[in-house]
């Protein structure tokens, strides 16, 4: 879920335009032409959708055939607009190409509802010419936008749609008769139970667009922003506590991100330098953004788009999803914040205030702002019982009126002297500003999104038509056999190979579909075989050699990428013990509310004695804090793995005897330690 807000396309386009006179006419007229086609279709993007959340007309299906193909078209010309639609042939032909897919997308959408009682009733099965062209047309662009944006995911669908036409090329229990590919265009595009406008893409226009709105409207008045001041504040107060302030405006505002990769490009930007100004490494500065932007995935109530298909995949209400994700996100980031605290102890040397400027009114308004509409979200869900995407479309009603008002009014305050000076072509356009960023914040969010979970739609019809998921069951049972040990090993292993590649969801849907049913067969409880599919997916984003956020956070603090993205597994660890953890200790996900406490108090002191482990000091002399942390270490797995309860409580005391010696330690270093002054840089 990421934003194009300061997108360097946009800056390479502006640049290009300065350093050719001869071409500055067509590129100017080209930069009308894609913003206006951009937005024309974002603001009927905008109000289709919202007026669909308002009353559900049609259903989900003819909402996904009417605006898949618009969703796509805005992806292409969000593209065109910032320069990034195929540079290389130049501004004209690129606009060209970029208004023809736009045509073709749309003519589709037309098509589409004209014929889709026909398509989906009378024609099924006997399609004809026209209807396989208008499908080809919105599968093979779909699949053309993911090459361009995700080439691993796209390498990996081609593999497997030549798999599926020549499959009696393979060897083994994988061989099958293959298919044709019109059988195959079909599954993907005109069988609607499939392929692009299947359950994956109207899940993406429905339930997660709705709350894409609530993210749009904070992101657009500046809630995010003030999140951050707010936190950058916190550390003015205490210099000592700038690292945990970064950790409190990442986590903050990934409860309403979704996205490690798009937090930390939001939060990274100014805590990654403060941290470095600090004294900090430049890699252990990247490492703690990383490991506080991962939190995006797991911290409700947004968390990701996996927690969504979680939801769908298991038939439940996303409120059951999300009660269940409080307590792996909280000792998440308790896990991650005394990891920071005991690396501020060894590295800050200086007092840095990131932000000098103070909190004002407004930025108290929007922090009030944000927490009622987190309050509201969880209280309509999970109180009220109210549909998640009812819920999401209320709050954002709430939010943009008040936000609205508080707007206005501070613009009448600002012009009090000249009322009249609002009503010039300039002020109104101006005034309007918040409320584009809004529409255009949510029409391109919503868009790519919708276009990968299209993506996603042929992956998951190319699966479903060749039986992968039964065969790759199957060799993990025969390979586990009745294990469960070895089995969840085997399931790691396969879903950390394809979360190298592939972003979060994608990972989610092929480990829950290939592994998940065959788990729940050997016993295990399907929460806690889904929340395994899903920590191993956000597991995704860190894993080695291809971390996502890892690669956002070490170009920011121009740190090396290997370097960052090792440091910051360390500080992860608690996401790696809650993997073991789901299975060690399934009442942390199995039933809600207070059912959950014992297994996530001893989760979280294996958590402490497993981060101090790592970033503790317990002596001067090196061979006595070594046996510490070794004597540690296994208290630590004592608590976290052992069947036997009793014996693991056991355990625990100790573990915090021994993790409390080292919080005092750090503590009197910390405090101890003199902080020299900010350079006149900072």
């Amino acid at each position: 879920m990421t934003s194009d807000e300061d997108d360097p396309g946009a800056s390479r386009t502006a640049a290009r335009e300065g350093e050719n006179r001869p071409s500055t006419r067509a590129q100017y007229w080209c930069s009308i032409v894609s913003q206006l086609l951009f937005y024309g279709l974002s603001l009927y993007f905008f109000a289709y959708l919202t007026t669909y959340y308002l009353t559900g007309a049609g259903g989900a299906t003819l909402l996904a055939v009417t605006m898949v193909p618009v969703a796509v078209a805005l992806a292409y010309l969000n593209d065109l607009r910032n320069g990034n639609l195929y540079p290389a042939l130049g501004p004209l032909v690129a606009t060209v190409v970029g208004a023809a897919y736009a045509g073709a997308l749309l003519y589709a959408s037309h098509y589409l509802i004209a014929e889709f009682d026909n398509i989906r009733i009378y024609r099924v099965g006997f399609w004809n010419d026209h209807d396989q062209l208008v499908g080809a047309i919105v599968a093979l662009l779909v699949l053309e936008y993911t090459r361009r944006r995700y080439l691993a995911l796209a390498l990996v669908i081609v593999a497997l749609l030549l798999y599926t036409a020549y499959g009696y090329l393979v060897p083994g229990m994988f061989s099958h008769p293959g298919m044709s590919w019109e059988r195959i265009l079909t599954a993907s595009s005109l069988e609607i139970s499939n392929g692009v406008f299947a359950r994956l893409s109207q899940l993406g226009l429905t339930l997660i667009g709705s709350f894409m709105l609530v993210l749009a409207v904070l992101r657009a008045f500046g809630c995010i922003d003030s999140i951050l001041v707010a936190s950058s504040r916190l550390a003015a107060r205490s210099p000592r506590m700038l690292p945990q302030a970064a950790i409190i405006g990442s986590f903050s505002v990934a409860a309403v991100s979704g996205s490690g990769a798009a937090n930390a490009a939001t939060t990274g930007t100014a805590t990654i330098p403060a941290l470095i100004q600090a004294g900090f490494p430049r890699v252990k500065a990247a490492a703690v953004e990383t490991a506080a932007s991962l939190g995006g995935q797991l911290m409700p109530p947004l968390m990701g788009i996996a927690a969504f298909l979680m939801a769908e995949y298991m038939r439940v209400s996303y409120f059951d999803v999300v009660a269940r994700g409080f307590a792996p996100a909280i000792l998440y980031f308790l896990g991650v914040s005394l990891a920071v605290y005991l690396l501020a102890g060894r590295y800050m040397q200086r007092a840095v205030n990131p932000r000098k400027e103070p909190v004002t009114p407004l930025d108290m308004a929007n922090l009030g702002a944000y927490g009622l509409a987190v309050i509201g979200l969880i209280w309509l869900m999970g109180v009220e019982r109210r549909a998640a995407m009812s819920s999401a479309q209320l709050v954002f009603m709430g939010l943009l009126m008040a936000l609205s008002v508080l707007y206005v009014a501070r613009l009448i305050w600002a012009a009090r002297d000249n009322l009249a000076g609002l009503l010039r072509l300039g002020a109104l356009r101006d005034a309007g500003r918040p409320f584009v960023r809004m529409i255009e914040t949510f029409s391109v969010n919503t868009a790519e999104l919708t276009v990968l979970l299209a993506t996603l739609g042929i992956l998951t019809a190319a699966f479903t038509i060749t039986g992968v998921p039964t065969k790759v069951g199957i060799l993990l049972m025969e390979l586990a056999g009745a294990n469960l040990a070895l089995m969840v090993l085997v399931a790691f292993a396969f879903g950390y190979l394809v979360g190298m590649g592939l972003p979060v969801a994608p990972t989610y849907i092929i480990v829950a579909v290939v592994t998940t049913p065959f788990m729940v067969r050997a016993g295990v409880d399907p929460w806690v075989a889904h929340f395994f599919a899903f920590l191993v997916a956000v597991f995704g984003e860190l894993s080695p050699p291809t971390s996502v956020v890892a690669a956002v956070t070490s170009r920011i603090a121009e740190a090396p990428f290997v370097r960052t993205m090792i440091a910051a597994l360390g500080m992860c660890v608690p996401l790696l013990i809650m993997m073991a953890g789901v299975y060690t200790r399934p009442g942390l996900v199995v039933d809600p509310g207070v059912a959950q406490l014992p297994a996530f108090t001893l989760l979280l002191i294996g958590t402490i004695g497993v981060i101090f482990v790592l970033y503790g000091n317990f002596s001067r002399h090196r061979q006595r804090d070594w046996a510490v942390r070794v004597v540690l270490s296994l208290l630590a797995a004592v608590v976290i793995v052992h069947p036997d309860e009793s014996i693991a409580w056991a355990a625990a005391l100790p573990t915090l005897m021994v993790a409390a010696w080292g919080l005092l330690r750090a503590r009197r270093a910390l405090r101890t330690k003199p902080l020299e002054p900010a350079p006149e840089s900072a």
